[in-house]
């Protein structure tokens, strides 16, 4: 079995030493390489090209928000979980937008972070629910604002699509799920993006989670494998 690659940034040893026994105790990753700031996890993520990146949120030198935004600028390859006791929505929006597609609170179980490690590996999302419904609901009128006049436009089948493409689903994936042909779902995200004005796939992961479509109890929601 090919072991899924994890580096971990974080300033605190002992929170470091814990996350490495954590994660090596499952049969599916393996920690690779730590850092103690953002710095050094810029360089390490060069050298050890890991599959996932466990960035803690303050850490000097370069934060995570910082160092987050330098990685997927360099290698969008790697997928970044956010790990950190910051409990303000506004820092889950920052990260989204910076490419992080998971963000944990430090409080929450070990078990969640390996969820969000397993479900980022393969495209998919995590974030923590509390703060995801909060972030929901603070900036839903920004949202819509910020997509222009048609954001009403939408199909219930475009919304299906994008719903799917923001949950990390390629086109063929989400073409055999609603059963469409690759060629249509191409059509949908063109159609998608012009109207929307969303130029990427993080763009259009921050649209359908300020719209609330990746809350697990919305109706058009198709929660990742």
């Amino acid at each position: 079995m090919k072991k899924l690659r994890i580096l971990l940034a974080d300033d605190h040893q002992v929170i470091r030493d814990g996350l490495r026994l954590l994660i090596d105790g499952q049969q599916d990753m393996r920690v690779v390489g730590e850092a103690g700031n953002g710095q050094q996890a810029l360089q390490q993520a060069r050298d050890l090209k890991p599959d996932v990146v466990v960035m803690d949120l303050s850490m000097p030198e370069l934060n995570g928000l910082q160092a987050t935004e330098r990685l997927k600028a360099e290698q969008p390859e790697i997928k970044v979980v956010a790990l950190t006791v910051h409990e303000d929505a506004s820092y889950l929006l920052q990260l989204c937008k910076a490419g992080a597609v998971g963000y944990v609170l430090k409080r929450s179980a070990g078990d969640d972070l390996i969820r969000a490690i397993r479900a980022v590996a393969v495209g998919g999302l995590h974030f923590d629910p509390t703060l995801a419904s909060e972030a929901l609901r603070g900036h839903r009128k920004e949202a819509l604002g910020k997509a222009g006049p048609h954001t009403g436009d939408l199909s219930e089948r475009e919304r299906e699509v994008l719903i799917q493409l923001a949950w990390g689903y390629s086109n063929k994936e989400t073409a055999g799920d609603l059963g469409l042909s690759v060629k249509t779902v191409e059509t949908y995200r063109v159609r998608i993006n012009e109207k929307l004005g969303l130029r990427s796939r993080t763009e259009i992961v921050q649209y359908a989670l300020r719209q609330g479509w990746l809350n697990e109890a919305h109706p058009f929601v198709r929660p990742p494998r």
